[in-house]
């Protein structure tokens, strides 16, 4: 019996070996941590009146003509240039989203980009590192976890070298931040003496020309952008629920009351995610919507097992200037 009991134990050890082992072939490191510690994903097929999607996204997948338009806004300064809002989404004097939005001064704030491929954090971990006053989810990565978009940490340059961009770039050159339209600049320059920057997509707003998203309606998720306003101040937003396209998105910004010159579409999903802590304000959040389309069948992305967060191989993180 005992022998029988050491085959078996051995065939289990064996067969964990294997499966460690083609993860990590995958997908590296970052495979490992994202499947085997925090669930993993999967696509499911569901229809547009599922009860398994919020009623947010049932509302914008029953009729994507509808126009959302913004609720009240106040915003409350948690510091000397830090404040903080949430901006509702009203279809029909219905609620179906809410923005949480955070508009910093870059005189008394700075700007980095991190990064963590190995996908050993997700927001709490960064928080407990960074001691950050503000994190927001980064740009897009691949399946190892690293940068898909060419990005900026610290002065490295990382991803992509070779790589088509014609949307934007957040930049941060010597204290200044900026982002950078790219529809007639190259990103190398760009980001060429950047401290911390990354590129990314789509261009949401742009205001020297007129910019006009196209995405498939039913791609649907919590988003995350980056914009400025146009008295300088950088406007990070997170949407709690699964309302927008990114087309929904770009035409709701414009109208919005933020007053934004320029904004930047970053990573969407479950990976969309923010926290705040400062002076006793604290916001923590992360999504947990996404839809997709495979052969005209509407796909909504689900954990196999658990309900861990997500990592976040990127991330923008903010920081007091002393």
């Amino acid at each position: 019996m005992r022998r029988i009991f050491l085959i078996g134990l051995t065939v289990c050890v064996a067969v964990s070996g294997l499966i460690v082992g083609a993860f990590y072939l995958y997908a590296g490191t970052y495979g490992i941590n994202a499947v085997l510690l925090r669930g993993g994903t999967t696509w499911v097929g569901v229809e547009e009146d599922d009860l398994r999607i919020s009623s947010s996204m049932r509302t914008a997948l029953a009729n994507d003509a509808l126009e959302a338009k913004p609720g009240e806004l106040k915003w409350q300064e948690v510091d000397r240039g830090l404040e903080v809002a949430e901006l509702p989404v009203m279809v029909d004097q219905i609620e179906v989203d809410r923005f949480l939005l955070a508009r910093i001064d870059p005189e008394h704030f700075q700007f980095e980009v991190l990064t963590s491929p190995a996908g050993n954090l997700d927001l709490d971990g960064w928080v407990e590192r960074t001691d950050a006053v503000l994190l927001v989810n980064g740009s897009y990565y691949d399946r190892y976890g690293r940068p898909d978009t060419p990005l900026v940490s610290n002065g490295a340059l990382l991803g992509p070298t070779e790589y088509s961009a014609t949307h934007g770039a957040f930049v941060v050159e010597d204290g200044k931040v900026a982002i950078h339209d790219l529809h007639e600049k190259d990103w190398h320059s760009v980001l060429k003496n950047a401290d911390h920057g990354m590129v990314s997509y789509p261009l949401l707003v742009a205001k020297d020309r007129p910019q006009q998203v196209k995405s498939n309606p039913r791609w649907l998720a919590n988003r995350s952008f980056v914009a400025k306003d146009n008295q300088g101040m950088i406007v990070i937003g997170t949407t709690k629920d699964a309302y927008f396209s990114l087309q929904r998105l770009s035409s709701f910004l414009k109208a919005a009351p933020l007053n934004l010159s320029i904004a930047l579409n970053l990573d969407g999903g479950p990976v969309a995610c923010q926290a705040i802590n400062r002076l006793g304000y604290t916001r923590d959040f992360c999504g947990a919507w996404e839809t997709a389309t495979e052969d005209d069948e509407i796909q909504l992305l689900q954990p196999v097992f658990g309900n861990r967060r997500w990592a976040l191989p990127i991330v923008l993180a903010v920081f007091a200037k002393e």
